[in-house]
Parts: structure tokens; sequence; C-alpha cells
């Protein structure tokens, strides 16, 4: 049985900080009618400068939505430095943690967004020289975190990642871990997360398990703290696997997470080019030769958008994880 969920946007709670760790950066987005073959010296369309990085694109997206973002992360006193700065703090978001070395260079990125097939490529130069934990003081660590609700990690720097992530386990702060790739030191962020959001193919190469629902499946057996995964489809939009905290529905029998998929999908409304979500009730669902777990699996679409008004997808993810964290702050 699965039913429609109607979608209801809660007032926002009086405490509403969160904490994100990770890359912020200049982004050069070029746009070009169809990408370069090697070799080839084409003309772009038009050049853009903007904010980016996944830590930056999503806090904002956060702060848009009237949460309060503090940033922890790390750039030059450079322009690029500068700019990158100046762009957050007008989008209202706490910088005062972000590590401002002396030389070096901020990170920065070149996006090439290609007209003919609607796909960005991005090639990023990170900040040098690295964040280490040693550039965070003890006492700005424990005032970023201080009346945190909520804490989140894009994967990168990921030894000063951990040791803040350990802070905030110890302080019972929730832990959102953005695992778009198996990114170095990714296991030690997982094993502290709360909750985990994904790339599409993220479950399958971290779990070597064909099926993304039972990949789903056996990443909340590896991790009984996450109380739900969310993989992202791109314009197919998302499956989110989330755990029965109760353990309710461990009496009825078991079902095949993969068809229970199946016949969410067959529940979603073709004509609706609005994004719009299906659920399962809670129930025992398994997947053969992986285990069971306790939960409901729920089925997001995204909203229809002609080709012809897409202009490019750069931080559509991070957008994305910016609106979790305030359906986060909800919970």
């Amino acid at each position: 049985m699965a039913e429609t969920l109607s979608i209801a946007v809660p007032p926002l709670p009086w405490r509403r900080i969160v904490v994100g760790c990770g890359m912020a950066a200049i982004d050069f987005v070029a746009t070009v009618d169809a990408f370069p073959k090697p070799d080839d010296k084409i003309r772009s369309k038009r050049l853009k400068v903007l904010g980016g990085g996944n830590a930056g694109n999503a806090l904002t997206c956060a702060a848009r939505l009237g949460l309060t973002p503090r940033l922890i992360s790390k750039v030059a006193d450079d322009t690029h430095g500068g700019y990158i700065l100046a762009e957050l703090e007008a989008d209202g978001i706490d910088i005062s943690n972000v590590v401002i070395c002396n030389g070096g260079t901020s990170t920065f990125s070149y996006v090439i967004v290609d007209n003919q097939m609607k796909t960005r490529t991005c090639i990023y130069t990170p900040v040098y020289p690295a964040m280490v934990p040693e550039d965070l003081p003890r006492s700005s660590l424990l005032s970023a975190l201080d009346e945190a609700k909520l804490v989140y990690f894009d994967g990168w720097l990921h030894r000063t990642a951990l040791v803040i992530a350990q802070q905030a386990a110890e302080m019972n702060i929730p832990i959102l871990i953005d695992a778009e790739t198996n990114k170095s030191g990714l296991n030690g962020l997982l094993d502290l997360a709360s909750y985990i959001i994904c790339s599409e193919k993220f479950p399958q190469e971290w779990t070597s398990i064909p099926s993304i629902t039972y990949a789903l499946v056996s990443i909340l057996l590896r991790f009984p703290h996450v109380r739900f995964a969310i993989a992202t489809l791109g314009e197919k939009g998302c499956i989110m696997l989330e755990r029965s905290i109760d353990d309710e529905g461990s009496d009825i029998d078991e079902t095949d997470v993969e068809n229970l998929l199946e016949s969410l999908k067959m529940r979603v409304d073709k004509d609706n080019v609005l994004p719009s979500c299906v659920s399962s009730e809670c129930m025992r669902l398994c997947a053969p030769g992986v285990g069971t777990i306790s939960g409901r699996l729920l089925l997001g679409t995204a909203e229809i958008i002609p080709s012809s008004e897409i202009v490019d997808t750069t931080g559509a993810g991070d957008a994305f994880i910016g609106a979790i964290l305030y359906g986060c702050l909800m919970l």
C-alpha cells in the first residue's frame, strides 16, 4: 500500500542555526553551443563569475529559505577569496569561522555548460594550502557549534571535517553527510552520520550492489544511527529510505524493496508537472542477500521543465541539499 503525500511548509523553529563544513569557491561558468572536441578552439556564448562550492551553494540556499547558516571553510587572501566571502556574507551566511590564509590560492572552478546536451562539466582547483585541523582553534570550533541544530559536511576538507563531526557527535548534534562521490575520509564521516544524501551512482559504487534500493538497505544496515538515506536521480527525482525508529511493522511480512519501488512508480501521476512525493507504509523492507530493515520507502519526482527553459544544472544538487537542511530542522 502507498499514499500520496501533500507538501506543506511548516513554520521555522526559533533555533535555526545550521553549520556547514566544506568547499567555498568562485566559479567561472562558460556556456558553449556544444562541448569541445580534443584540440578544438571554440567561443563561449556567455561567461558568468559566480560563487560556488558544495557547502557554499547549499548554505546559500539554506539562508534564502530562512535558516541561519555558519560556514567552516578556508580561502586565501587573494582576489578570489575576497569575492567568495563578500558574496556569502551578502546572502546572510556567518563567515566568522572561515580561515583566511596569507598567500596561497582560493578554490576556483571552470564550469563548461553544454547547451546541446544540457550538461555541465566542472574542473576545480582546491584551496592551497589545504585546510588542516590545526587551522581551526578549539575555541572557534565550539563557538561555531554553539546552539547549532544540524551540522552538514560536503565531503571535502575531510581531516578537519572529521574533527568537527566528532565534536558535534559528542554534543548530540545531528549530522548530515553529502556522499556525492567516495572521497578520501568519507567512511569516517559516515560512521557519525544521522542523515545521508548521495548521488545516483554512489550507493552501487560504495556497496558493489547493482540495485540502488538494495544498496540503500545495505547502507542503513551498515550505519545503524542513520535515520534516512536519499539518492538523488537528477530529472527523475529522488529515492528516500527512512528507518523506523520504533521498529514499527516488525511483526508483518517482509516486502522486497525493489518491487516496492516499482509499485510506487505506478502511483505517480504522470500528468503532474510539479514535484510530488509518494510513500509506502512503514513495513519490513528486505533486500535479498543483503538484509532487512523496518521503515518506509519514498519516491520524489522532480518538476518537469522544458529543455528550452533549462539554463544549466550547476549547483542543482547543492540547492537540493539546502532544502533538505531546511526540512531536517522541521523534524
